[in-house]
């Protein structure tokens, strides 16, 4: 068993696995509204019949298509990443820095719940 002063308590382990879900719970909502926007469902009207500045708006339409795809991508490794941090809470390994073995600030795992790295970690990449 893991020596209890090298990993968060159980109680806290709780804490923020309660954090993480409602994380996900939101990710996953704004993910949703993202690909809806992507995919033009909420779009049923006749916007892409009018033939005023049409190359204008197609242009804007293709750009805005690309941005909500990056931001769906950006979304889905947010979420890929809230969700190893659940799988970390449940194995206990959670708030343990990958570089340093130490534990992550409680203040930061509250802040950024799927940290795997020590603001002292990140200061050393630099």
């Amino acid at each position: 068993m893991v020596d209890e002063a090298t990993r968060y308590s159980d109680a806290d382990l709780a804490e923020f696995k309660e954090i993480i879900q409602k994380k996900i719970e939101k990710a996953q909502a704004d993910l949703d509204l993202i690909k809806s926007a992507y995919m033009n469902d909420l779009n049923n009207g006749t916007d892409d019949t009018s033939p005023t500045f049409k190359a204008f708006e197609e242009g804007s339409e293709t750009m805005s298509k690309e941005a909500n795809s990056q931001l769906a991508i950006r979304q889905e490794k947010f979420i890929r990443d809230l969700k190893n941090a659940l799988f970390r809470v449940e194995n206990k390994t959670y708030g343990i820095c990958k570089v340093t073995g130490k534990l992550i600030g409680k203040e930061r795992l509250k802040i950024v719940p799927h940290a795997t790295m020590s603001i002292e970690a990140k200061n050393l990449q630099r």
